[in-house]
């Protein structure tokens, strides 16, 4: 398969810090990828470097086939960009955001018009176009920005966050429209806190600290990084039985989801009998003990916890 991008020893240094650490990874064409990781992790200054608006302080990366150290204006001409924190002109109405944003990529005349008939189409607005764009609905708004990021239809497009706050419906919906850029020849490249979202990527890379620390498909991060039992406890005085269980030699980790607990445990044990000894000596009520299928948050709070020791 072809190449969408190419990152190879890419560092970012500001001063004292390093902010990016020598990070080499490659996405497909037509790729959705995943590009996850804690706030300062590193992710933001690493798409703003395959962007081509901040420079490298060392390695390179080849983003549609141009470097983005020595051709970052190519670079930009062939990518979209959508951010969380800046897309569209709140006071401006849905048509003039896209003839905006159309015009800045080069559209004009017949192309700008059945390119705008497309972003009207895709983002549910046909016949809306005077309405405020900052009166529409989050979702709507998201499908819009969209629209309007990929409108001059560029081979890559970065998604920083799309869906931050917007309600699980609508963005089940934007995930299908990422789906049909996919299967069309676009290359995605998304950020998400949402881990359920990163299951419909086909690659995903985990960056930690400016380095990065996991890759590959869900199933690949669930079963090469996560390879001891796990156990979901549902159970009275839940702090209380993490705080416990910590402390157990034979217990790798603990995470809580909700009103449960996530243990995971040394190789060796691999029933749950120690497990309810442990809490019934300290009159902990279990309501059930179930080993299971690890999921991505699961792999990724390991593999975070394991890069801090």
């Amino acid at each position: 398969m072809t190449k969408s991008i190419e990152v190879k020893e890419l560092s970012k240094i500001f001063g004292d810090f390093k902010a990016v650490d020598k990070v080499s990874f490659s996405v497909e064409k037509g790729e959705v990828f995943g590009f996850l990781g804690a706030n300062g992790a590193g992710k933001s200054t690493t798409i703003r470097m395959l962007c081509g608006i901040l420079e490298p302080s060392d390695g390179d990366a080849l983003v549609s086939g141009f470097s983005i150290m020595n051709e970052p204006d190519k670079v930009k001409q062939n990518i979209g960009y959508m951010s969380q924190r800046f897309s569209l002109y709140n006071d401006l109405t849905v048509e003039e955001n896209i003839n905006f944003f159309g015009g800045v990529y080069g559209l004009f005349g017949k192309e700008l018009a059945e390119r705008k008939e497309w972003v009207l189409n895709i983002s549910n607005l046909k016949g809306d176009e005077k309405i405020l764009t900052g009166s529409l609905p989050g979702g709507i708004k998201q499908r819009l920005a969209l629209g309007t990021a990929v409108i001059h239809r560029p081979a890559i497009v970065f998604l920083d966050e799309p869906t931050s706050g917007v309600d699980p419906i609508s963005r089940r919906s934007f995930w299908d429209l990422i789906n049909e850029l996919s299967s069309g020849g676009t290359t995605v490249l998304v950020t998400t806190h949402y881990l359920e979202e990163a299951e419909f990527c086909n690659n995903i890379i985990l960056m930690n600290a400016g380095r990065l620390i996991a890759e590959g498909n869900p199933k690949e991060l669930k079963t090469n990084y996560l390879k001891n039992p796990i156990y979901e406890i549902e159970c009275d005085r839940v702090v209380d039985a993490m705080e416990l269980l910590e402390k157990q030699d034979f217990v790798d980790d603990t995470s809580i989801f909700g009103n449960q607990i996530h243990v995971i445990v040394d190789e060796k044990t691999s029933n749950k009998e120690r497990i309810e000894r442990t809490l019934n000596q300290h009159s902990i009520k279990i309501s059930r003990i179930d080993k299971i299928i690890p999921t991505l948050e699961d792999v990724f709070i390991h593999l975070l916890e394991k890069d801090k020791k």
